[in-house]
């Protein structure tokens, strides 16, 4: 059993040595970069936001070592040159989080497609009921008794104002 334990232990203290050799700086278009490599020399030591700690971890590339690695670049051949450069930005997550944007804009567009038809469908609706009570026919409707009673003047013009109401919000 103690044997377990101290084997947990030591792999914990190894992993957390492992991440704690980190580096961490900020690129030119201000996205934070996480790396086990030092950044290039391009990048200012005032956007370094984190070194690896402890003994003997890779320091940053001096000023004389950097230009050394220029001259042995431009000896290389082209093959070395060509290597593709690591951005800090992880493609899968970009194209995912655009994918959603886009499920997001078709919902958004559906709901909208879906919120004018019902529109136009309230439109027609009420113009429709104000032809009827424009034309002057005796409206009758059923109680809450269930019973048919005839609208008379006052009911009339509320259920006109109301029906007016839809159209100058749905009709234009």
């Amino acid at each position: 059993m103690n044997r377990i334990r101290n084997f947990l232990m030591g792999a914990a203290c190894l992993i957390s040595m492992a991440a704690s050799a980190q580096w961490q700086w900020t690129d030119k278009d201000g996205r934070k970069v996480f790396s086990d490599r030092a950044p290039p020399a391009d990048i200012l030591e005032k956007n370094i936001l984190k070194r690896p700690g402890g003994r003997g971890a890779t320091a940053r590339p001096t000023e004389a070592s950097a230009v050394a690695g220029v001259a042995m670049a431009a000896s290389a051949p082209q093959g070395a040159a060509s290597a593709p450069k690591l951005s800090g930005v992880d493609k899968d997550l970009t194209e995912k989080k655009k994918k959603t944007e886009e499920a997001e804009a078709l919902k958004r567009k559906a709901e909208e497609e879906r919120v004018a038809k019902a529109k136009v469908e309230n439109c027609t609706r009420a113009k429709q009921a104000k032809a009827g009570f424009d034309s002057g026919v005796r409206i009758a409707r059923t109680n809450d008794k269930g019973e048919r009673e005839v609208m008379d003047e006052v009911a009339r013009t509320t259920e006109v104002k109301r029906i007016q109401s839809i159209i100058d919000a749905d009709c234009k």
